[in-house]
């Protein structure tokens, strides 16, 4: 005699709901879903098609022509600044709108960061017990979000400009000059050796991330983490000076020097684009700066005495335990800025700095191209705005609370 064995439906996978199959009748919500999505999309593909061909017809009768065949042609516009080699007299339009987002990345990434490290220094210092600091702190945030960006980069660039000639030009120590010709700084003659060690960096970075990550599993699984930094100072600081090294450590740093009525040698920040940088940073961390103190003032007060409570200081406190857990409030809210930098530095054109939107500029000028040129410059800052926003979107959720 058999004994019969029994489930418990508690340890048993549920089972799925059947699935209803799609009725052809309007009264069934997916089949309507389905008529409206194909009503849509054919009304904007038909709109599309329509104002392409308009635009065709109104560019054949004018005998406009269209493509992107002119990035082959010669391009004779003369830019000032160049991060790599080009010749007015040889170069394409394709390398001159190359050199155009290069000159937009340039301010773009460096703004960032610079204005992150300040908003973030003026977001807390509005916090601070100190009445002047904290004082001083809002007195720049209202005074610069409430002033236009094109006015301050005018401003910056005006004083720029009304500094002493080269001769007169006023020096820091023996290496820096500020003139009407821009910021002279000392610059490192670049060798191969200095690209590998580079390299090496880049190596060590993504180490050590490994590494950390690696730690952080094992803490998890066994409440003991093991020491970063020593292995983040060797690949970070070690592998890249030991590869320098074993390159022959060169290490030649060219001076500006003053010749005739003008500086040679060295590197050179334009007025045009010391201008620009300045001007953004100032006014987006002003924005920051806001974002940042609101994402402190969420966490809970809490936080700041249990910190204290457990003898840490307040600057202890801030760095490993406030700031920690405002990240999460700060950074959507971050990403904007981030955005509004980039787009914002469109308004180069204004005081002569050649980035994507000038250059574009003169070359629909010159070939006629205004659909292609205004096309191109749309891409690039789509492009950058997208990379931004999913390298931001991917941090965010990597910060995120997980639930448990």
């Amino acid at each position: 005699m058999s004994s019969a064995t029994t489930t418990d439906p508690r340890l048993t996978a549920p089972r799925a709901a059947p699935k209803k199959r799609m009725r052809l009748s309007w009264s069934d919500p997916v089949f309507r879903s389905i008529v409206w999505q194909v009503l849509i999309v054919g009304v904007i593909v038909a709109i599309v098609w329509y104002l392409a061909a308009n635009t065709n017809r109104n560019l054949a009768s004018r005998r406009i022509a269209t493509g992107f065949g002119f990035l082959s042609r010669n391009a004779g516009i003369p830019i000032g600044e160049s991060p790599i080699p080009y010749d007015p007299s040889i170069s394409t339009y394709g390398d001159a709108l190359i050199i155009g987002i290069l000159n937009t990345l340039k301010v773009a990434v460096i703004g960032v960061v610079l204005a992150t490290i300040l908003g973030t220094v003026i977001g807390i210092a509005r916090l601070s017990r100190n009445w002047l600091v904290a004082k001083l702190a809002a007195v720049y945030v209202e005074v610069l979000r409430d002033l236009p960006l094109l006015l301050q980069l005018l401003f910056w660039y005006t004083l720029l400009q009304a500094l002493p000639g080269p001769k007169q030009s006023l020096h820091i120590g023996d290496a820096v000059f500020l003139s009407n010709r821009g910021i002279k700084i000392p610059l490192m003659v670049w060798q191969p050796a200095h690209s590998l060690a580079l390299l090496a960096f880049a190596v060590g970075l993504i180490g050590t991330w490994l590494y950390a990550r690696r730690s952080r599993r094992r803490q998890e699984a066994t409440g003991e983490r093991p020491v970063v930094w020593p292995a983040a100072l060797g690949l970070l600081v070690a592998l890249p000076l030991a590869v320098w090294a074993m390159l022959g450590a060169p290490f030649q740093v060219e001076l500006p020097v003053l010749r005739g009525f003008n500086f040679q040698g060295g590197g050179l920040i334009s007025p045009e684009y010391g201008a620009l940088l300045i001007g953004l940073v100032i006014y987006t961390a002003s924005y920051i700066a806001e974002i940042v103190r609101s994402g402190i003032q969420s966490v809970a007060q809490g936080q700041w005495e249990a910190g204290e409570a457990l003898g840490l200081s307040r600057a202890q406190v801030m760095r490993r335990i406030v700031l920690p857990q405002a990240l999460r409030v700060i950074i959507p809210p971050m990403t904007s800025q981030y955005l509004n930098l980039t787009k914002n530095s469109s308004l180069a054109v204004a005081i002569g700095y050649q980035d994507v939107v000038s250059i574009a500029g003169t070359t629909l000028n010159q070939t006629g191209q205004a659909i292609e040129g205004i096309a191109y410059i749309m891409a690039v800052y789509l492009t950058i705005s997208l990379s931004i926003s999913l390298f931001m979107n991917w941090y965010n959720a990597h910060i995120a609370l997980v639930e448990r």
